[in-house]
């Protein structure tokens, strides 16, 4: 029985040490003084992490932006094989920029912020982290604009955000398990998760135990009923618990709280009025919409609904593993981005 298998995978690639990926794509920092961000705030001291993949051609015409997950780091998207070489990101033809978000522990965060730590560390949304990856881009990297942006859960959001706020940057998006705007049910899941952590606030050990109960919450929105029992039954339900916290539990509870909080206020419609047809008229960029039909955590809806409006090339995942089906399905997604790829550039954009 394969029970853990995925988990197992997730693992072990999450734990690879820093050494692990080498030269083309070494942990780089981008220094960038003060971040002012939308709601009035400023990151002081502001630095944001990144990776490079492949060669950047003369041109300067081939640079794609890779955005990071809820948690996730730049070497997660190396060590679990979305970047490199004839990959989904194939840095045997572009200029792959990974770039690690506020809020993961790598760039400016609640965890390594000496002058904001913690609850005093500013408040972001999804736009203040696509203005500071157009900013890297631009002034630190010096590029004039991007040729694609690309991204999973989380990232698949600043992918949409990037099409409305930099329309004439970038000519294509690939956009994963991701959303235009929060629906009701999103917002029910990453309000519980961020009540469980304010609960913990001022218990010693608090952010250990919030991020241990978050486990069963974030599991059970992101697999499926169907999944869930046939990997693993009652018996077997607290080992399935105790390796999932190997991975939680290893993220501090006021990063988590911080990228929740830009999830839950994300709406990239909110500049056109609320208006969906607006805003797609507004976007310049080719898209690959892809989700997972039967995702709990992002639900599909608003995705499949914008798809629609821009007439944008899709793909859903009709299989049992909900939000993960971008681990599960690895190999359908990389085909339909392949192909999305070779067509935008046989026709020029």
């Amino acid at each position: 029985m394969k029970s853990f298998r995925i988990l197992a995978v997730l693992i072990s690639a999450l734990m690879l040490l820093p050494g692990a990926v080498k030269a083309d794509g070494e942990m780089q920092y981008a220094d960038l003084g003060e971040c002012p961000l939308e709601g009035g705030q400023t990151i002081r001291d502001c630095r944001v992490g990144f990776r490079t993949f492949g060669a950047l051609n003369a041109e300067k015409s081939n640079a794609v932006l890779f955005a990071t997950w809820l948690s996730g780091t730049t070497g997660d998207l190396a060590a679990l094989g979305y970047i490199g070489p004839g990959k989904m990101a194939d840095s045997s033809k572009y200029f792959i920029i990974a770039v690690d978000a506020f809020g993961n522990g790598v760039s400016s965060s609640p965890s390594n912020s000496k002058g904001q730590p913690g609850e005093t560390f500013p408040r972001f949304s999804v736009r203040d982290l696509v203005e500071v990856q157009h900013r890297l881009v631009t002034r630190h990297l010096g590029l004039p604009r991007l040729q694609g942006v690309m991204g999973i859960s989380m990232g698949a959001i600043n992918a949409f955000q990037w099409s409305v706020s930099h329309p004439r940057a970038i000519d294509w998006v690939v956009a994963i398990a991701g959303t235009p705007r929060q629906t009701a049910y999103d917002l029910l899941l990453w309000q519980a998760q961020l009540d469980i952590i304010r609960s913990t606030r001022g218990i010693e050990g608090g952010g250990l135990k919030a991020m241990k109960t978050i486990t069963a919450v974030h599991n059970l929105n992101a697999w499926t009923p169907a999944n869930l029992n046939t990997r693993i039954g009652p018996e077997t339900l607290p080992q399935f618990l105790a390796e999932s916290e190997k991975i939680i539990t290893k993220y501090d509870a006021e990063d988590w709280a911080s990228q929740v909080q830009a999830i839950m206020t994300h709406d990239i419609f909110r500049t056109f009025g609320e208006s969906a047809e607006e805003a797609a008229r507004f976007v310049k960029a080719r898209n690959l919409v892809i989700w997972a039909k039967e995702d709990r955590m992002v639900q599909p809806g608003p995705a499949r609904e914008w798809a629609g409006l821009l007439s944008a090339e899709t793909l859903e995942l009709a299989g049992d593993c909900g939000h993960f089906a971008f681990l599960c399905e690895k190999d359908a997604i990389q085909a339909a981005v392949s192909g999305f790829l070779t067509k935008v550039q046989k026709e020029g954009k």
